[in-house]
């Protein structure tokens, strides 16, 4: 699906949980996630503490969004 809105040039991030596939698959923009079970959170921490995490995750996303690119990149911390 991800290569598929990007044939159209909408760009696209594919947040992951494991990048591996997403290389396969063809993703060009890819932000590492948390976890299988909770991607985008980890309900052992602190309120404050996940909503930091995912507004790291969703900064990200978005720093990977506006970001031109050639090839597959991951968008590690």
């Amino acid at each position: 699906m991800v290569k598929a809105i990007e044939a159209t040039g909408i760009p696209v991030v594919h947040i992951c949980t494991i990048v591996p596939i997403s290389l396969t698959v063809g993703a060009n923009r890819i932000v590492p996630a948390v976890a299988i079970p909770h991607p985008l959170g980890n309900p052992n921490l602190s309120k404050e503490d996940e909503k930091k995490l995912r507004r790291e995750l969703v900064e990200r996303a978005l720093k990977a969004l506006t970001t031109p690119v050639d090839s597959q990149t991951v968008f590690e911390k």
